[in-house]
């Protein structure tokens, strides 16, 4: 019970946090998957979660009617299920992706049928200017979209925990390593999805560079985004530079001739 109820707490304050406050991150696994393991005793597994399934959704971005998928009740099932197995994710990541999509469709279905016949009632409140109508029914509906939403890793987590757990368990080891070896290629398919919107030949080099450092020269990332960031600062400041001596001559151009002139009135004047 305890399980079933951090996890719904977790995916609450995610896609719920999100919504009020407008902060996106709020909803992503690295935030979503540690506080479940924060709440469940196990922080560690949760960050890894957390980090490596973030990895996976970095370039997932929900915006309008172009939607793919909603991975906090995935983040939040794919960290209680890790700690009940004792740490094994590599298993449990490759499983996590169809929740995603599964959950966003979820949350679109409980939008439609249990938010979308209150609308009438809004455009009547608005009709009445009932500012204070519309407001608390916002906020009421705000609260039983995420509260109905997160009953589903809830229900997930209480009934099925222990059966998802047993068919794990029970799953033969070739197609377990199977899954190991996708899980760990996930994350590469993620960044891949953010590199396709981000790819520019201007500054590919730098991405193999980077990927150089840290293959042959074993770099942590840490240190990479450090060295990331100073070449970006080098690189700024050379753009300004050179921006700055374009725009002089112009301006010395246009005061030797302001200079010009001012000398010719003069003269017409004398």
């Amino acid at each position: 019970m305890y399980d079933a109820l951090v996890v719904a707490f977790a995916v609450f304050v995610g896609v719920a946090g999100h919504e009020l406050f407008g902060m996106a991150m709020l909803s992503r696994p690295i935030v979503v998957a540690p506080l479940a393991g924060l709440l469940l005793g196990d922080i560690q597994t949760g960050l890894i979660v957390g980090a490596s399934l973030e990895a996976i959704f970095m370039g997932v971005v929900n915006i309008g009617i172009s939607s793919t998928a909603e991975p906090s009740l995935a983040a939040g099932l794919a960290t209680v299920f890790s700690i009940k197995m004792g740490g094994n994710i590599d298993a449990v990541i490759p499983l996590v992706f169809p929740l995603a999509v599964l959950g966003l469709q979820l949350m679109n279905m409980i939008f439609s049928f249990v938010c979308g016949p209150m609308a009438a009632k809004f455009f009547r409140f608005a009709k009445e200017d009932n500012q204070k109508g519309i407001i608390s029914l916002h906020f009421f509906m705000w609260f039983i979209h995420y509260a109905l939403y997160a009953l589903i890793p809830f229900f997930a987590v209480l009934f099925g925990a222990d059966v998802v757990e047993s068919v794990l368990n029970n799953i033969p080891k070739v197609i377990m390593n199977g899954l190991t070896v996708a899980g760990n290629l996930l994350p590469a398919v993620g960044m891949a999805m953010l590199l396709q919107m981000l790819w520019s030949k201007k500054i590919a080099v730098w991405f193999f560079a980077g990927a150089v450092l840290m293959a042959y020269f074993k770099l942590p990332l840490i240190s990479i985004a450090v060295i990331g960031a100073i070449i970006a600062i080098v690189m700024a400041q050379r753009d300004l530079q050179l921006k700055k001596m374009q725009t002089a001559p112009q301006a010395n151009t246009m005061t030797a001739g302001t200079r010009a002139t001012d000398n010719e009135e003069e003269d017409f004047f004398k």
